[in-house]
C-alpha cells in the first residue's frame, strides 16, 4: 500500500463533500506529473486529504483509492474548465481514480505544523514554490501526520 497527498480546495470540493458523498472521482487534475501519480495509484492506496487555498491549508482527512486508472470526463466536455482540446475518446490523455472517504481528522495538520516537523525533501507538500495537487507521501511520513491530526 502506497500513501498519497491530494490537495482540492474545500469551497470547490473538500473533506464534508467527500464524507456526504462517501465516494467520488476525482476529476480536474491538469498537471503531467500529478496525472502521472494518478496512473500509478493502486486500489487500497490511502491519500491525505489537503485543503488548499484555505485559511490555514492543512490535512484535513484521509481517503482510499478504490478504482484507478479512469478516464478524466471532464476533458471532454467544451463547457468545463478542464477541457483538453486534444483529448479525444479514443486517446484520453488525463486519467484519475476514484476515492472513498475514510475519516476526518480530529484536528488540522496545518501547513505551518507540516514545515516545522518534515522537510521539504521528505515532504512535498513543504517545497518552496510547490503546485503539484497530487504527489506521493513516504509510508512513515503519513503516519506521523495522521497521528498529528489524532
Amino acid at each position: 500500500m502506497n500513501y498519497w497527498l491530494m490537495k482540492s480546495e474545500p469551497n470547490v470540493y473538500g473533506i464534508d463533500d467527500l464524507r456526504r458523498d462517501r465516494e467520488t472521482l476525482w476529476d480536474g487534475v491538469r498537471n503531467y506529473q500529478a496525472r502521472n501519480f494518478l496512473r500509478s495509484m493502486q486500489s487500497g492506496d490511502l491519500a491525505l486529504f489537503y485543503h488548499s487555498n484555505a485559511t490555514p491549508p492543512g490535512v484535513v482527512g484521509l481517503m482510499q483509492i478504490t478504482k484507478t486508472n479512469q478516464v478524466d470526463p471532464t476533458q471532454f466536455e467544451p463547457q468545463s474548465k478542464y477541457f483538453d482540446p486534444k483529448s479525444t475518446p479514443a486517446q484520453p490523455r488525463w486519467q484519475t481514480v476514484t476515492v472513498a472517504y475514510v475519516e476526518t481528522l480530529p484536528q488540522m495538520v496545518t501547513l505551518e505544523q507540516l514545515r516545522a516537523t518534515f522537510n521539504p525533501d521528505d515532504l512535498w507538500v513543504v517545497r518552496q514554490g510547490n503546485r503539484l495537487s497530487v504527489m506521493p507521501v513516504p509510508t512513515a511520513i503519513a503516519e506521523k501526520i495522521i497521528a498529528l491530526g489524532r
